[in-house]
């Protein structure tokens, strides 16, 4: 389904993603390797074809895919005729969706937390164990939007009015449920009357910040600049930016934070210009498993990413690529960590597990926990 014209109003934006029907419904989603230029609506009616969005970043943004993954597990069970059957689809679906993209922890937690509702939930019949699950689903999409809203909270109040702030790649409502992280610290400000200049990182080599993060500012009517990543440093120099606020896609137990490669570039410009550097995460981005950035998977992706921009070839037949998808940003150079609890900071690992200590729901461990 396709939606004509390439700078909708804000009003006519569909959700990122979005559960249509009941336990034999299916997961819509916003596709988001078209925009700018058309705003298209992609089915996902089946396992493989969520596998296929997730793997093309047809959705993306950590929230977003694990939302999604938490769906998928409601897409594989459809069909089947008993409770053991339903465990045996839950356990498989997991285990495809998990192979999509290996550095956004949330795709994990997501799927681990839909796979002890399968297990512990077992004894109910078959009909009410997918609807059980179906609710799972649901619970953690809302879950993100009341995070959202809250990093958008606690991230406000560290921008002052009259500023200028940098973001790089795309972590508002197109990678989240809603609101998003990174750029809900902006539409908070924003909301609050404080004005803001958002200079925007084209984010090579999918330009998620050209094409998404530019998009949704334009939508909200947030005053933004658009620029190349090489850009950054001269911006920086010229006294245009008084703060930077990205978006994370795992973060270590001691604040190591994997993001859209370029991030920790990013992260050293601001540092030898003295400039605030924050990362904007909900808990469930926290793996505390993992002591230190160094764990942290790096997603390797196609050459024709590179060589091949948006299907015109930029260079030569042949010629060696390396496309690492992220890099990883150290917790020295990040002055806090916004989540949904509140500004961790110092970044380190006694702070980040004061914080997150206590943040599941009764009976359930808690999201961070590894």
């Amino acid at each position: 389904m396709t939606i004509a014209g390439s700078q909708q109003k804000l009003a006519t934006v569909p959700p990122t993603l979005e559960w249509i029907g009941g336990v034999e419904g299916h997961l819509r989603l916003i596709d988001q390797t078209c925009l700018p230029g058309e705003l298209v609506m992609l089915d996902c009616r089946d396992v493989e074809t969520l596998f296929e969005a997730i793997r093309a970043l047809r959705v993306r943004g950590a929230p977003a895919i694990g939302i999604a993954a938490a769906y998928g597990v409601c897409l594989g069970i459809q069909g089947a005729v008993d409770v053991a059957e339903i465990l045996q689809r839950v356990d498989a679906t997991v285990s495809r969706l998990a192979a999509s993209r290996p550095t956004a922890v949330n795709l994990f937690w997501a799927l681990e937390r839909m796979q002890r509702v399968a297990r512990s939930e077992a004894a109910l019949g078959p009909r009410e164990l997918a609807q059980r699950l179906l609710g799972e689903a649901r619970a953690i999409h809302d879950e993100d939007r009341r995070m959202c809203r809250e990093i958008g909270r606690h991230g406000a109040a560290l921008l002052a009015d009259d500023q200028g702030v940098l973001t790089h790649c795309n972590a508002g409502g197109l990678a989240t449920a809603d609101y998003g992280t990174a750029l809900a610290v902006f539409f908070a400000a924003h909301e609050a009357g404080k004005r803001l200049h958002v200079w925007v990182d084209e984010t090579r080599p999918l330009l998620q910040g050209a094409r998404l993060t530019a998009w949704e500012l334009c939508a909200r009517g947030i005053p933004a600049t658009l620029i190349c990543d090489s850009m950054a440093a001269q911006v920086m120099r010229e006294g245009r930016v008084q703060a930077v606020v990205v978006g994370a896609d795992r973060i270590a137990a001691n604040g190591d934070t994997a993001n859209k490669i370029g991030t920790y570039g990013v992260a050293l410009l601001a540092q030898a210009h003295g400039i605030p550097f924050y990362v904007a995460a909900p808990t469930s981005t926290f793996d505390r498993s993992l002591a230190s950035g160094e764990a942290i998977p790096i997603e390797q992706r196609s050459a024709d990413e590179i060589t091949l921009s948006f299907g015109r070839r930029t260079a030569p037949v042949g010629i060696g690529v390396y496309n690492p998808a992220f890099d990883v940003t150290p917790a020295r150079l990040i002055r806090g960590i916004i989540c949904e609890r509140g500004v961790i900071e110092p970044v380190e690992a006694s702070s980040i597990a004061r914080m997150l200590d206590g943040a599941a729901r009764p009976g359930e461990r808690s999201p961070a926990s590894g």
